[in-house]
């Protein structure tokens, strides 16, 4: 019988854990929990007899693996895998996965929210402005910034875009493609942030872009800080009073932020993108099933990582 491990410090909620239960359950797997742990031999000890393990926030890490000998599959309910040693994962025959586009609305619901929030004055009772006939520049164009992208449409804002990969698809959907980043960040007034913290990504958003910015444009990043040259972020900031910046990460500057710029910024107290019920059930369903389709039918539509030796 396989043996199937939810190790989550932050749990599913329980209509989630019920349902991914069931999924398991008509399977004929053995199911698992470890939730709210609050050590790592915890964990340890939990994987080391599993074949598949779903996470959500955890860590899994070379030691981690290590320990799981049986281990075949892994995957992170949600967009993002920065938490798992991709490389350990390969060289030990892992799989591992993620759940793309399970988050998606609730992150742009997000992102849409923190615009507002933004564009009002963070409801201090100044006077603010309204979103519709504003330019929202969309940085990247996955999942998320595609429902950025119809909400803010029906919202009555102007919607441009700047990818590299996705273009024809942007397009085909009637978003005007940027040139360039600099572009994107020159037209709109409101940009949003939609791009995975690797590669080229990686502190993109510096001051080479950041200087074309409008004052008084917008920046939303429910992505990751690590696109953020954040030492750059404080320099426009300092040199354009009127530019604010919301996140659901907070910057390593959070100090500085506080110090130099109140009523500019906003930040939630720890990453809130994907935190709603409808989100939590859709990347646990989506995480289950994708690990049955593995072993029963081979399926590793949405590996991340290296095929496995």
């Amino acid at each position: 019988m396989r043996k199937i491990l939810i190790a989550t410090e932050k749990p599913f909620a329980s209509v989630a854990v019920k349902k991914i239960s069931k999924v398991f359950k008509s399977a004929g797997y053995d199911l698992k929990l470890l939730e709210n742990y609050t050590s790592k031999q915890e964990l340890l000890d939990a994987v080391s007899k599993v074949d598949a393990v779903i996470i959500r926030s955890d860590k899994i890490d070379a030691e981690v693996l290590l320990a799981a000998k049986k281990l075949k599959i892994i995957v992170r309910a949600g967009a993002g895998y920065d938490n798992v040693d991709l490389k350990t994962a390969t060289k030990n025959n892992v799989v591992v996965m993620n759940t793309p586009g399970q988050n998606a609305n609730a992150v742009a619901e997000l992102a849409i929210g923190m615009a507002i929030l933004g564009i009002r004055e963070l409801f201090s009772g100044k006077p603010g402005g309204e979103l519709r006939g504003r330019t929202l520049g969309l940085h990247g164009f996955g999942f998320v910034a595609r429902n950025v992208f119809r909400i803010a449409r029906a919202l009555g804002m102007k919607v441009i875009v700047y990818t590299r990969y996705s273009k024809h698809a942007a397009a085909a959907i009637g978003l005007k493609v940027t040139n360039s980043l600099e572009q994107l960040y020159e037209k709109s007034d409101i940009v949003s942030i939609h791009v995975p913290a690797k590669g080229e990504h990686l502190k993109s958003v510096s001051y080479e872009v950041l200087k074309h910015l409008k004052d008084g444009s917008i920046i939303v990043n429910t992505a990751r800080k690590e696109v953020i040259n954040e030492s750059d972020l404080v320099k426009i900031m300092e040199e354009k009073s009127g530019i604010k910046y919301l996140s659901d990460v907070t910057p390593e500057c959070e100090d500085e932020f506080a110090e130099k710029f109140p009523g500019r910024y906003f930040f939630t107290p720890k990453k809130a993108g994907a935190q709603t019920a409808e989100a939590n059930l859709n990347a646990g369903l989506a995480a289950a099933e994708q690990i049955v389709d593995f072993f029963e039918k081979g399926d590793c539509t949405y590996q991340v990582n290296k095929k496995a030796l």
